[in-house]
């Protein structure tokens, strides 16, 4: 339980980071949020056009702080660590297609390569990531299965009456249930 309780404190951590990474500057004093999602996925690359906040990166990082949330309501780790490799996934792809555009990516203390808001939305999958790995998650209840047309007996057969039963079972060993051995019963 103690697990499960760090995990979704570090998981819900890593899913505000990575929701707060688009509002801040990613490259060149730009948000994250005016780069659209098609942009990435375009032969032209990242350009300098807006775009509204739902066509923008804060909807992947949306959408995954919300498989965040069903992954900790069900104590789902695969949904926790699938949240983060989203999150770390647009973010790396962002950074690759930002480095096609701008011929090579910078980090400069000026404000004009990359920014804040790539840190923690990186951060934020690494986060994620790390969540799932320390989640105890859900126990697996395993049942017992049940015996020969349900015999009652289990595996034994319907002739096995316990260790101090005498049953139709016949031991050969010295000593065992056939004879009495030098010791009796």
């Amino acid at each position: 339980m103690v697990r499960n309780v760090i995990g979704g404190i570090i998981a819900l951590a890593g899913a505000a980071a990575a929701v707060l990474g688009p509002f801040l500057a990613w490259y060149g004093g730009r948000q994250g949020r005016h780069y659209r999602i098609a942009e990435l996925f375009e032969a032209r690359g990242v350009t300098g056009a807006g775009t509204g906040v739902w066509a923008s990166l804060v909807a992947p990082f949306a959408f995954a702080a919300l498989l965040t949330l069903i992954g900790l309501a069900l104590r789902a780790r695969p949904l926790v660590a699938c949240a983060g490799l989203v999150v770390i996934g647009f973010t790396v792809l962002w950074m690759v297609r930002q480095g096609e555009a701008a011929g090579s990516l910078v980090v400069g203390g000026d404000g004009s390569g990359l920014g804040p808001g790539v840190a923690y939305s990186a951060g934020g999958g690494i986060a994620l990531l790390l969540a799932s790995v320390v989640m105890r998650g859900r126990r697996r209840r395993f049942e017992p299965a049940p015996g020969p047309e349900g015999d009652g007996y289990g595996v034994y057969g319907a002739g096995y009456t316990g260790a101090e039963g005498d049953g139709e079972w016949y031991d050969d060993r010295p000593g065992g249930r056939g004879e009495p051995g030098p010791y009796g019963r």
